[in-house]
């Protein structure tokens, strides 16, 4: 083929890549599945490994593959970035409005205000150069910050180009804006945090800007970033006259702004305003307070600033900060408490966890009674003690957290608070080991080790035993029904009924939902069993390696740490768990009451070949399924198929599980075959 046929290959997979990440990273609304996205990427990757000289500078591919830095480059912003002057109430927002008033007197400009959230982030600017993303400068002291490039290209909605066919790409384009961790994926690093004994983030800003200090872009890519723009900087080749057009023209080059960001979270009061009085913009201020708690990210204010760019330059600045703009800041959402007790908890992979159990008190609006206390070094370095008062306040506006100790109010009977290496749930004595922060119970059949262990093998991303709450699994313990994971597929509908509070429906239920998980693919069961270090993507990954169970059950540690998102640690972790022989024995005694299902070949990657059974046929999927719908229609395009979200005349067969709506109707009036999630893994 010709280089140049190649060539448009090449663009033209970095366009649908490019396309497809803003799809799904900003709006929330992919139209491909994951294996689609995949054999797209894959393909660009083969070329350029077949063509290293048409490797672009803005492929994909390029995202994380450099070798750790030994520092950040320093570099100097074109236009510094100012900081704003900060307003704590509806009347100081009043006050910086005369302010701008009295300055433009007698020049007649006309002029609004544009009104947008004060996210709560690591602030950066974008450098575009002929349509290249070229550098990435962090604030610093507005005038220098340093270039985290390598970092900021791991974050998959920030595009490595801009294009367009309507309008001119500027020769410069700088692009402002903060890069944030929402909350739930802030909750989600720090289990993981947690899980590898490792001191967790205190809120998502620190979290965010910890990432992105890294020197090593494989960590930094690990972590859930997202970018969200609100300003320019220089501008060269491209004429905007107001705020308001630089964000459209943001969109149209498809930079992640939470204007796009508020579409896809279907928000309905808006983020963003155009205020044409200060009135307008007084009261965005005080609807925007009250959402505050509702978004999926953190803001501690509003930014009011003056629409137009020709008066913002008229209005120019004061000292460090512009005149045309002010952050209207929230109240913090602290509160002052006493700690009457220190208790330690155990978690799944034993670690001891402080736990500050305090006077109730009320933090934006929620009753906090608790907070934790991390670990003994976080104890030691904020001096918490039994009886202190504290501040305390919601990181990410979701966990209670104590920021600071009143010490004038201290007793002066008190004492430092040191945890004890006795495991509160057994008895057994803890150990810490080197390099970690955290004690840990060792001993296996701790009650507390296992009640944890349990909750995580029948969490919905595990084995997803829906019905098997948290105080139902409690109780099996209590009773001594429940000692491992296998105990579970044991249980006996006569053995519930004879506990009080457990009626026939109930019972039912369970033993439904116990028999419905029997069919497990095997990257869900990696998952499930709790090894530590081993997430989500980690099981993924190992799964894809080994195939099946019993490929699994024989690696070794060789053949562990070849896999990209395994390193040295957690291959040790794996194998360590392996070779313990209850453990094996365990998984043993699973596998008899189990089908796990096999790695499907076609995502075993390039060069193999997927058996495609389904090959051009459609399905449709409606209803709950014994496993998650992802997974459903993973196993059919594995083997070729397609899968529809409409049943039609073209539709081959329609996956039905329990409350099947219209899709089933339609399918009967159609008359096409109806499958269980269980007949379609029969089917040849």
């Amino acid at each position: 083929m010709a280089k140049s046929k190649i060539k448009d290959e090449i663009d033209e997979l970095k366009g649908k890549i490019s396309h497809h990440n803003y799809l799904y990273h900003v709006l929330d609304k992919p139209e491909i599945t994951d294996y689609e996205y995949d054999q797209l990427f894959q393909r660009l990757q083969d070329i350029e490994k077949e063509y290293p000289e048409l490797l672009a500078e803005d492929s994909p591919t390029r995202r994380v593959g450099g070798e750790p830095l030994d520092n950040f480059v320093k570099t100097q912003h074109r236009e510094p970035m100012l900081s704003l002057q900060n307003t704590y109430s509806p009347d100081e927002i009043l006050e910086f409005h005369e302010r701008v008033q009295n300055y433009l007197k007698g020049q007649g400009e006309a002029y609004s205000y544009f009104c947008e959230p004060k996210f709560d982030g690591l602030a950066v600017e974008l450098v575009y150069e002929k349509g290249l993303l070229k550098a990435a400068i962090t604030r610093g002291d507005g005038v220098t910050g340093e270039d985290i490039l390598s970092n900021i290209k791991t974050i998959p909605s920030i595009p490595l180009s801009i294009q367009s066919r309507e309008i001119k790409i500027p020769e410069i384009f700088e692009v402002r804006g903060e890069v944030v961790i929402f909350k739930k994926d802030f909750l989600k690093l720090n289990e993981t945090i947690e899980q590898q004994g490792k001191v967790q983030f205190a809120n998502p800003r620190n979290a965010a800007a910890g990432s992105l200090r890294q020197l090593d872009p494989k960590i930094a890519a690990t972590r859930p970033l997202k970018f969200l723009a609100y300003s320019p900087g220089v501008i060269k080749g491209a004429k905007i006259k107001s705020q308001e057009e630089f964000f459209e023209m943001i969109r149209h080059f498809k930079i992640p702004n939470a204007f796009d960001l508020t579409l896809s979270l279907k928000i309905k009061n808006p983020i963003y305003k155009t205020a044409k009085s200060i009135d307008e913009a007084v009261t965005y201020y005080s609807d925007l307070e009250k959402m505050r708690a509702s978004l999926p990210f953190e803001i501690d204010g509003a930014v009011i600033k003056v629409n137009e760019f020709s008066v913002q330059d008229i209005l120019g600045k004061v000292a460090r900060s512009p005149r045309w703009a002010t952050a209207g800041k929230f109240k913090p959402q602290q509160a002052e408490t006493q700690i009457e007790k220190i208790e330690v908890q155990v978690g799944r992979t034993g670690v001891f966890t402080p736990v500050a159990i305090m006077t109730p008190v009320k933090v934006g609006g929620v009753t906090i009674t608790n907070a934790t206390l991390h670990n003994q070094d976080e104890i030691d370095r904020k001096d918490v003690r039994v009886g202190d008062f504290v501040i305390i306040h919601r990181a990410g506006d979701v966990i209670p957290e104590v920021v600071e100790v009143v010490l004038s109010k201290r007793s002066k009977s008190s004492k430092p608070y040191r945890i004890s290496y006795d495991c509160p749930s057994c008895g057994e004595i803890g150990e810490k080991i080197e390099g970690e922060v955290a004690i840990r119970c060792v001993n296996p059949m701790c009650p507390s080790v296992l009640i944890e262990s349990l909750k995580h093998f029948v969490s919905r991303k595990a084995m997803n035993i829906d019905k098997l709450g948290e105080r139902i699994i409690e109780r099996l313990v209590e009773e001594n029904l429940v000692k491992s994971f296998s105990d579970i597929y044991k249980i006996e509908k006569e053995d519930l009924l004879k506990l009080e509070r457990f009626g026939e429906k109930s019972v039912d239920n369970l033993v439904h939902s116990i028999e419905q998980s029997k069919n497990v693919h095997l990257s869900k069961f990696i998952y499930s069993l709790g090894i530590r270090f081993v997430g989500e993507q980690t099981a993924k990954a190992v799964a894809k390696k080994f195939k099946n169970i019993e490929g699994f059950l024989n690696c070794d540690l060789e053949s562990l740490v070849d896999i990209d998102d395994v390193g040295p640690k957690v291959a040790e972790s794996i194998v360590k768990s392996l070779d313990d022989k209850s453990f094996k024995n365990e998984i043993k005694k699973l596998e008899s009451v189990l089908n796990i299902l096999d790695y499907p070949e076609a995502h075993a990657g390039s060069g193999s070949k997927p058996n495609e059974i389904f090959e051009a046929l459609t399905f449709v999927i409606t209803g709950t399924l014994p496993v998650q719908r992802s997974e459903a229609q993973d196993y059919i395009e594995a083997r070729g198929g397609k899968v529809s979200s409409t049943v039609s005349k073209k539709t081959f067969r329609v996956v039905a599980g329990e409350n099947a709506g219209s899709k089933l109707d339609k399918a009967t009036e159609l008359g096409i075959e109806v499958l269980t999630w269980e007949e379609l893994l029969k089917l040849k």
